[in-house]
């Protein structure tokens, strides 16, 4: 039950749940702003106690922060914190690499090389946006295929809490090309079928991207 006595159907706290966290991660919502609690009751047609449930749902992720008489508002993350998220993805990332390389078909080999092509295609345009959407599919895809479900739970909360800052590491100069040496290199091990490889082929690559990180809060002072 939730306030007033209403019940939130667990349907429409998911649907507003998944609907400011995407917020989030798409930077609609900026770190540090406000969410009003009428404000999104009426953007997403939801009740006050859907609403509520849902914020108190987005917190116990690590997205919001909910004050006392103050609100709700998106959770900023420190450099020192996003470095520390990334570093944790590379240990269960690895797992699921590793397990993946165990499990994958020879679809899901077809799959992982696709997605590889459809990097290298955007990185080849320039388009960035591309090559970041593509970054996640070949992670996510990778994840599925290891089947391993609670290590799943835990990247959906971590990847949430940190991706607009990957966003923009993809900016950095030269900084696709290597992403895509990284990636081309991840789905390759995976496919070889050897666990180990794949294992240490996906921490390579995400520590890769916390010396990014540290790049990127190095050219760009106040991040």
């Amino acid at each position: 039950m939730v306030a007033g006595g209403e019940t939130a159907p667990s349907e429409a706290v998911a649907a507003v749940v998944l609907a400011v966290r995407d917020g989030i991660m798409q930077g609609r919502y900026a770190p540090g702003q406000r969410l009003p609690e009428a404000d999104l009751v009426s953007l997403y047609r939801a009740s006050r106690g859907t609403v509520r449930t849902a914020l108190a749902q987005l917190e116990n992720e690590g997205l919001v922060q909910r004050e006392r008489n103050r609100g709700a508002r998106v959770r900023p993350i420190s450099l020192e914190e996003a470095v520390e998220i990334t570093e944790t993805r590379a240990v269960i990332e690895g797992l699921c690499a590793a397990k993946a390389a165990a499990r994958a078909t020879d679809d899901d080999r077809t799959r992982l090389r696709e997605l590889g092509d459809a990097m290298r295609s955007a990185v080849e345009n320039a388009d960035i946006p591309a090559y970041s959407r593509t970054n996640q599919l070949v992670h996510r895809a990778v994840r599925e295929i290891s089947a391993h479900q609670t290590a799943g739970l835990m990247l959906d909360r971590l990847r949430t809490q940190s991706v607009r800052y990957h966003f923009r590491v993809a900016l950095l100069p030269g900084r696709p090309s290597v992403g895509l040496r990284e990636h081309l290199d991840v789905i390759e091990a995976v496919c070889s079928g050897d666990p180990d490889v794949a294992e240490r082929t996906m921490r390579a690559h995400l520590l890769s991207v916390v010396g990014a990180l540290e790049e990127l809060a190095r050219s760009q002072p106040g991040w």
